[in-house]
């Protein structure tokens, strides 16, 4: 099968607007979190979604461990937050949680909307881990998403988003 040169498929999906969500996970095997901008509704009936994590980073291990994952999907203002777990505070900080606030047995950011899951399936392909989850608990939270383009945070339109 032939395939593209990586740099051609990443100017591709660098010219994709994605929301920004930090899965997080907690249970016996620890606690971690990680920024991703892979993630995506899979199916209504039962809910169902998808995230894609990098296969050799704690956060894949810790879900594929724990069994439970929660998508946080990050509000505008919350750009600190998303370095925060894409590691960018790492070499200053021991814990990606500290200082934010957070609920829940499968760690809730406040004010993001949140989609608590549980694992149903993984399957490897490429670099990534893909969890599929079906989705236990929903919390709706600020209107407007965090969003990425083009390598940069960027401002969504201002939509009023129905309840």
């Amino acid at each position: 099968m032939q395939t593209i040169d990586r740099e051609t498929f990443i100017a591709a999906m660098r010219r994709v607007t994605t929301s920004v969500s930090v899965v997080t996970t907690d249970g016996p095997a620890g606690r971690h979190g990680a920024t991703v901008s892979a993630f995506c509704s899979v199916s209504a009936d039962p809910p169902t979604v998808l995230v894609c994590l990098h296969g050799g980073s704690r956060t894949a291990g810790l879900v594929g461990d724990n069994g439970v994952f929660r998508v946080n999907i990050l509000p505008a203002e919350a750009s600190a937050i998303a370095d925060r777990f894409a590691g960018k505070d790492d070499a200053d900080l021991t814990d990606r949680f500290d200082g934010i606030e957070t609920t829940g047995d499968v760690p809730e950011i406040a004010g993001a909307t949140s989609l608590k899951c549980t694992v149903t399936q993984t399957v490897t392909e490429g670099s990534h881990l893909i969890c599929f989850g079906r989705v236990t608990d929903v919390t709706l939270g600020r209107d407007i998403p965090l969003t990425y383009l083009a390598g940069e945070y960027c401002q969504t339109p201002t939509l009023e988003v129905p309840r």
